[in-house]
């Protein structure tokens, strides 16, 4: 039985991202536990790939879990921060395999910052894991992916709904790994637009968050220019793969956005004069819900 203790009037959901890749494929799943304005609790499991996306749905029996704590286990299914089981039969979509993760990797403190002990906000990131391996073998639909020393990321969200209007990108590349989110926050009857993210390069963690000093040059559908002191950021979308996706609005999963799981991302980053990172990755992440701004 799904243990969900606090939820309110205005629904809640929890969930995990859970992405593997290998040099040509990428695997997310997606676990999460929802319940509506009326009480009613459900699980689900998204999965996407680069060509297609499939939505499973779980009633509260098949379920176990407590509020945001791993493990869970979705009829079949258990996920973890060791690994993922999974054993799937629908009529869209037949799924199994088991896949094995290396230690995680934590982040140094709570990627929200002081932002974490703010009551009320209407949605509240984690990241669990900013980079590990991964070992074993999906298949899906008939499909086999294999990962052998694979990269792997685990993060999650958990509140009411998802921001009304905000864009979300990562890669691995190499050993290394890179996260950024932009959102509007409303909070009581204000709002403000924050960022939180991360740099995980050579075994470091560099944090990037408007709890830092970042400022927010300019954000658009598909870019973003950031300063944080002497360092600056931007990322671009180049090309778009996206699938639809199921969304939290007062905890029932009603709302539809687009993600792309593996598509063309260019990602520069630099400290005064010095460019440290400027690469193009075509299996990078990018999720926007951000209208034009030009």
């Amino acid at each position: 039985m799904l243990n969900l203790q606090n939820s309110h009037s205005n629904g809640y959901f929890e969930g995990w991202y859970f992405k593997q890749q290998n040099e040509k494929e990428t695997v997310a799943l997606i676990p999460a536990f929802h319940t509506d304005r009326d009480g009613n609790r459900s699980a689900s499991l998204q999965v996407i790939t680069n060509e297609d996306t499939f939505n499973i749905d779980f009633s509260d029996q098949t379920c176990e879990g407590k509020r945001m704590q791993l493990p869970v286990r979705l009829g079949k299914c258990l996920f973890s921060e060791q690994g993922i089981g999974i054993d799937i039969q629908t009529p869209e979509c037949t799924m199994f395999g088991v896949l094995w993760f290396s230690p995680i990797t934590p982040p140094a403190y709570d990627i929200m910052g002081p932002f974490c002990c703010l009551p009320g906000m209407e949605c509240r990131h984690s990241v669990f894991s900013l980079f590990h391996q991964v070992n074993g073998t999906l298949t899906i639909n008939k499909k086999e992916y294999t990962f052998k020393n694979g990269s792997g990321y685990l993060e999650g969200d958990r509140g009411r709904s998802f921001p009304s209007r905000y864009l979300w990108t990562h890669c691995a590349f190499e050993t290394n790994s890179i996260m950024f989110s932009v959102a509007d926050i409303p909070w009581g009857p204000l709002s403000f637009t924050g960022c939180v993210g991360f740099l995980y390069y050579e075994g470091k963690e560099y944090r990037i968050a408007t709890y830092c000093g970042a400022r927010l040059l300019y954000v658009g559908e598909n870019d973003i220019l950031l300063r944080q002191g002497d360092l600056m950021l931007k990322i671009q979308l180049l090309k778009s793969s996206s699938h639809s996706l199921h969304a939290p609005q007062n905890g029932s999963m009603s709302r539809m956005i687009h993600e792309s799981a593996s598509c063309t991302v260019r990602y520069t980053c630099s400290i005064g004069s010095k460019v440290y990172l400027d690469f193009i990755s075509e299996q990078a992440s990018f999720e926007s819900n951000w209208e034009k701004t030009d």
